[in-house]
């Protein structure tokens, strides 16, 4: 009798991208030996996923259960995340004469952002590897992810964020029954505050990159923008960058892609998109570095960009090097105009971390570094409804 029940994840072990150090895939895990973030690594010459075969899977990203980590779909609390759309923007098309201009919209993802993907498939592996409770520094969006999926699988959600931080983040933690505690600073003091509980009280830990498998949930936007493009990919991606796993989980996304047979070795160029104001990716690109610099005096309306140090810095640089891709940064001024540009002409009000990308678009439309015919996908991280404070502000 087949178990329905069992996922056929094709997950074989984990693997640390400084030293190529091997880790078991079934225990509860955090960074390398080395301080590194792990990679979750597949037998993929066993996938019979195909994507011609995939019209009649689940409308979420569980679609690609094979190449994710959860073994039995008993530890998935599926609310509906992913497979988000992926929309023509007529009017900002021809607004920009950019017949090829796409925007994904991740805000209608569960608890309104891209954040709920990783968290998906996180927790799920938390929990079916026996974790409790779960801890997370946040920005915001995370935050609320995190105690949206601990609420529907009954673990306890610790969660802290900097006490400035839109209330919208607040108020929706709090009401998923998450422990919420508002800390002075920005989201390295968020994150320095659950250290304490993940030390002293046995929390798991589950900011950024510190836990191996919400970048797996994240690559699955990789995946769909290979399907919903039939089989291509577009010729530059731009990405908000603030924690920087998306860009990542992308990335490692499309050489999986090309090692089982859907795509070639053609790539996206990467844009790395980062505020004026916390743009430590974008001075490290400029300067040829491998890792970037701790940012001073962190400041900007995109939450989700006021990151000051990502602790996978080398692997965003690393993505967008090898992409032939930039990494960018725009001032306060350019999101919040791209930020009514953009509603204005699409019917979407995105998060001001999407409208930066808008922002950047236009400088590198403006140094010719995209051309207005090429296929050229936004991505919008997350719904603009939760950060009503930074546009009454900045208006």
């Amino acid at each position: 009798m087949t178990d329905t029940t069992r996922t056929n994840s094709l997950l074989t072990h984990l693997e640390c991208p400084k030293t190529s150090e091997t880790f078991d895939a079934d225990s509860l895990q955090n960074l390398s030996r080395v301080g590194a973030p792990l990679l979750a690594r597949y037998d993929l010459d066993k996938c019979t996923l195909r994507r011609e075969d995939l019209s009649g899977g689940p409308s979420s990203l569980w679609r690609y259960a094979q190449l994710l980590p959860i073994r039995s779909y008993d530890s998935v609390a599926d609310l509906g995340e992913g497979w988000t759309p992926l929309l023509p923007v007529e009017r900002l098309r021809a607004r920009l004469n950019m017949p090829h201009l796409y925007v994904k919209d991740e805000s209608v993802n569960p608890t309104g952002s891209f954040k709920a993907r990783g968290m998906a498939v996180a927790v799920a592996k938390a929990y079916e590897l026996g974790a409790k409770e779960l801890a997370v520094g946040t920005a915001g969006n995370a935050g609320s992810a995190l105690a949206a999926y601990a609420a529907a699988l009954g673990l306890v959600a610790h969660v802290a964020m900097p006490d400035d931080t839109p209330r919208a983040f607040s108020a929706e933690c709090q009401a998923l029954g998450a422990d919420l505690a508002l800390v002075k600073g920005l989201i390295t003091d968020a994150n320095a505050h659950v250290q304490i509980g993940i030390r002293e009280r046995g929390w798991f830990d589950m900011a950024t990159l510190r836990e191996p498998y919400r970048l797996e949930g994240k690559k699955t936007m990789g995946y769909e923008l290979a399907e919903q493009l039939n089989g291509e990919l577009p010729d530059v991606i731009l990405y908000p960058t603030g924690g920087g796993t998306g860009l990542i989980g992308m990335w490692k996304a499309f050489d999986e892609m090309e090692r089982i047979g859907w795509i070639g070795n053609k790539r996206p160029r990467m844009v790395s998109v980062q505020s004026a104001g916390c743009a430590p990716i974008v001075k490290a690109y400029e300067e040829g570095n491998d890792h970037a610099e701790m940012w001073q005096n962190a400041a900007t309306s995109a939450s989700g960009l006021r990151v000051p140090r990502a602790i996978g810095d080398f692997l965003i640089l690393d993505a967008v090097r090898k992409s032939g891709g930039t990494a960018i940064a725009v001032t306060e001024d350019q999101i919040h105009a791209a930020w009514g540009e953009i509603a204005s002409h699409t019917g979407l009000m995105v998060a001001p971390e999407g409208a930066a990308t808008l922002a950047a678009l236009h400088d590198l439309l403006a140094s010719g570094d995209i051309g207005r015919n090429e296929r050229v996908v936004l991505f919008n991280t997350g719904s603009g409804l939760k950060y009503i404070e930074a546009w009454y502000r900045e208006s």
